[in-house]
């Protein structure tokens, strides 16, 4: 080897050993334990800053950083147990159904899944990140859907019951859009702790009563599932709240905040933000007859529509009668033997060429042969009115109030038992 080769290896064995001993540089931080997964500083760190540029687009104060990463490491253990679950139900969630749903996000905004890169990047984050954010949320909901769901059951009793009850208090239209606020207590607690819970809880009453912020108060005090929300539960009828909440906010007027309600899991406060009412629902219903005729290797489809064809001219002169036409030809097995009567019926729930040629006609009328899937028919539109519907509106509402309590208790519960069994361990940190 030449002089000069070997000082260039030199040089370069010497630059390298260099580079080697240079300082490690720390690309990410583990701060938690979550049975087999970890959860890193960065993801806590993605969190805190999106709470924190949304906040300031609203113009809304937070609390100090370090009670936002509470908050945010409690999100993140839930999302991991949640993951870990979907996991081993083997639930995942297909590229084409998040683009499905990005799409149905971005055309929400008015724009395209392009409109809603531009945003996302132009804000300082990474699509493909927010993606998967996404994919986790659905996944999420997915997993306690499918483990909450079995846990409910409504019998007509109590949806019975339960109308009775909105009947007599006369709660059948109010819905209220509800701020909430927890001060847990550990399941262990001593008394000490919990008089400190009472008194953090009065305090957070006394602040909300000087007209302080809701939402940054939740943020910063609450241990709801919804603190990063700013505590915000949502639009909800008065049945289909928890007991708890239920009996407290039952009268109140907009505005009004209330507690603090002991539970199991600490000091609830409550705050109504508005009360709506319930609209009368009322929708079209259509009556009519028809009559079908179906095309086969012995009649043919030019047949069929001119068999109809000829019926119609007939009937419009009055030289036949629909009823007893329908009773002879029509193949329909549901109608044929009632004159091809239908009863009132929500146009919607025929098939689109059937509902527009009926909704086209006037009282009485006769259509032209027109083709379904079915086959040829031929429809008089006998009668078309408006239907109340609020009666059933309010069976259903009841259902779903009823649903959406046992819901948000089941679901509670099914996290607390997921949380109980895992191992959770987070480290301390001098952030």
């Amino acid at each position: 080897m030449t002089l000069k080769k070997l000082l260039v290896s030199t040089v370069l064995s010497i630059s390298l050993c260099q580079s080697a001993l240079a300082a490690p540089v720390e690309i990410d931080k583990v701060i938690g334990v979550v049975n087999q997964g970890v959860i890193l500083n960065s993801e806590v760190d993605t969190i805190v800053n999106r709470v924190k540029k949304q906040a300031e687009e609203q113009g809304q104060q937070l609390p100090k950083d370090e009670t936002l990463r509470v908050q945010a490491i409690e999100r993140l253990v839930s999302q991991t147990l949640m993951m870990q679950m979907a996991e081993r139900m083997g639930l995942q969630i297909s590229d084409s159904q998040l683009d499905q749903t990005l799409a149905n996000m971005a055309k929400e905004q008015g724009g395209t899944i392009a409109d809603l890169r531009k945003t996302i990047e132009g804000s300082g984050e990474s699509f493909q990140a927010y993606r998967e954010e996404i994919r986790k949320e659905i996944t999420t909901q997915q997993v306690t859907r499918a483990n909450v769901d079995r846990r409910i059951y409504i019998s007509d009793q109590e949806v019975d019951n339960l109308l009775k009850i909105m009947e007599s208090q006369g709660q059948n239209s109010e819905e209220y859009n509800i701020g909430h606020i927890l001060i847990d207590i550990p399941n262990d607690a001593t008394a000490d702790e919990i008089s400190a819970a009472k008194t953090r809880a009065d305090k957070v009453i006394e602040l909300l009563n000087d007209d302080q912020e809701f939402k940054r108060i939740a943020i910063s005090s609450s241990s709801g599932s919804k603190a990063l929300e700013g505590g915000q539960l949502g639009w909800m009828g008065i049945n289909e709240m928890p007991s708890l909440f239920a009996e407290a906010v039952k009268g109140k007027k907009s505005g009004a905040i209330i507690g603090p309600l002991r539970s199991g899991a600490g000091f609830h406060i409550i705050k109504v933000q508005e009360i709506r009412g319930l609209q009368v629902v009322e929708t079209t219903e259509v009556r009519s007859r028809h009559i079908l005729i179906e095309p086969s290797i012995i009649l043919s489809e030019e047949k069929a529509r001119n068999m109809l064809a000829g019926f119609a001219k007939d009937l419009r002169a009055g030289t036949a009668d629909f009823g007893e036409l329908a009773k002879e030809y029509s193949e329909d097995p549901g109608s044929a033997l009632k004159g091809g009567e239908y009863d009132w019926t929500d146009p919607t729930t025929y098939v689109p060429a059937f509902r527009d040629t009926l909704l086209s006609l006037k009282q009485d009328e006769i259509s032209e042969p027109f083709r379904t899937r079915f086959g040829w028919h031929i429809v008089q539109l006998l009668g078309k009115r408006v239907a109340d519907k609020t009666e059933l509106a309010k069976r259903n509402r009841a259902h779903g109030m009823l649903f959406n309590r046992k819901f948000k208790e089941e679901s509670f519960n099914w996290q607390q038992e997921m949380r109980e069994q895992a191992h959770v361990e987070i480290f301390p940190t001098d952030q």
